[in-house]
């Protein structure tokens, strides 16, 4: 599949961090493609750092391993990484896997996703299935958590692309407080060989009224025990507000063990299945603030967050659209997961448009071919937040038969897939 040309990539365009890393090295590996990316994570500097992570040498050298690959640049700090893999999923000659991080600031989650679309495509004609167990941060700044996994993720790739993967928390850990390494275990069938990715359904089914009214609203609370009483009725008030008539499901209460540990998020539920979550680590002292102002606080930010999502006029929330770009680039078809930039024009108190129409009518656009315009893919691209556009763009240097159009809202994917070995 892969031309055999060494593609170079610039590490500081567009969201120049990890995500830029992951993507590139996950295609890398399913296509075989090599790829030089220099100046790895070049926009975060300062008190972030730039050069590769620890999580990203994890999740890198699994990959090696699998795919008989040749690197160099492989370590922590590494501002350039050489990454030449040789060996289709397909060859994959296992099916348990153990992967420990370097300490639990390594998030498991994103070490997945940087594996993930290798292990999908790896499937046998045994059609055994795959076990992985990734040891590292679960509720980590700057990753999705487990929890975001389970409720949004996870079951989304279910609902669109028939991915189903069991997963479980075995232990909890964080990137803050006394550390030690956390577990979560997942288990899936991968595709068999000879096999695309498909989305499930129509691709521009046409959004009414019903699918932005909300069903329930779930909460996840993860705080030391003093504060889940509070932040309960804060939250529990604050929601009840914004979003009258919606049931509120306290799903999740956990004592976070610490006091810099503070976690919640929000999972709203259409009536008719769409999903937006929002979520909040606060990561500011606040010993001195009493804790009802601090709740309040932490309160008014999920909640506002929240609505804005449910207001967007889109079938994805934020972080959600850019982490299923991979997948509609490796589909076989076309996929849109559109998400508007601007909140639609309803009730604050509800969340609900008042007016679909010029929703239902960009939507319908998407069915007219002479309404289709083509993006250019040489820069990160499209509207989004800045993880989505450069997503976007990785997934179009590495996969270059994808096509965009419309302002990253339609998806032609490269129909990936491999015969058995």
């Amino acid at each position: 599949m892969a031309s055999g040309k060494l593609l170079r990539l610039d590490g500081r365009i567009g969201e120049g961090g990890g995500q830029l890393v992951r993507i590139a090295c996950a295609l890398a590996a399913v296509t075989s493609q090599p790829i030089r990316i220099d100046h790895v994570r070049g926009n975060r500097q300062g008190h972030r750092g730039g050069g590769l992570k620890a999580q990203h040498v994890s999740a890198i050298e699994w990959l090696v391993e699998a795919t008989g690959a040749e690197v160099d640049g492989l370590a922590v700090g590494s501002h350039t990484l050489e990454f030449r893999p040789s060996l289709p999923p397909t060859a994959l000659k296992g099916r348990d896997f153990k992967i420990v991080a370097g300490n639990s600031a390594s998030s498991t989650l994103l070490i997945f996703q940087a594996i993930f679309p290798y292990l999908l495509f790896s499937g046998n004609e045994s059609g055994e299935p795959i076990e992985l167990e990734i040891h590292g941060g679960t509720n980590v700044s700057f990753s999705l958590s487990y929890e975001y996994l389970d409720q949004v993720l996870l079951p989304t790739l279910q609902d669109k692309f028939g991915i189903t993967v069991e997963r479980q928390l075995q232990k909890r850990a964080w990137a803050i407080g006394p550390l030690s390494r956390g577990c979560i275990k997942l288990k899936f069938q991968p595709l068999p060989p000879g096999q695309p990715l498909k989305l499930q359904g129509p691709w521009d089914k046409i959004l009414g009224a019903e699918d932005f009214r909300l069903k329930r609203i779930d909460v996840s609370i993860l705080v030391p025990a003093f504060l889940r009483e509070f932040l309960e009725k804060t939250l529990a008030d604050s929601l009840t507000k914004t979003f009258p008539d919606v049931d509120i499901n306290f799903m999740l209460f956990e004592d976070s063990g610490h006091g810099a540990r503070l976690y919640t998020l929000l999972v709203a539920h259409s009536r008719t299945g769409l999903r937006w979550g929002h979520d909040y680590m606060y990561d500011r002292a606040w010993k001195k603030k009493a804790p009802e102002t601090l709740c309040a606080e932490i309160s008014r930010k999920v909640c506002k967050g929240l609505l804005e999502e449910v207001t967007i006029r889109g079938v994805v929330d934020e972080h959600l659209q850019d982490q299923l770009v991979v997948f509609q680039a490796l589909a076989d078809g076309r996929t849109s997961f559109p998400r508007g930039n601007e909140p639609a024009e309803g009730s604050a108190e509800t969340g609900i448009p008042n007016d679909l129409g010029d929703l239902n009518n960009s939507l319908n656009d998407l069915t007219l071919e002479n309404k289709m315009r083509k993006d250019k893919t040489h820069e990160p691209f499209g509207e989004g937040s800045m993880h989505t556009t450069t997503a976007r763009w990785v997934v179009s240097e590495l996969l270059p038969t994808v096509q965009w159009f419309n302002k990253g809202a339609i998806c032609d994917g490269a129909c990936v897939s491999f015969p058995a070995k």
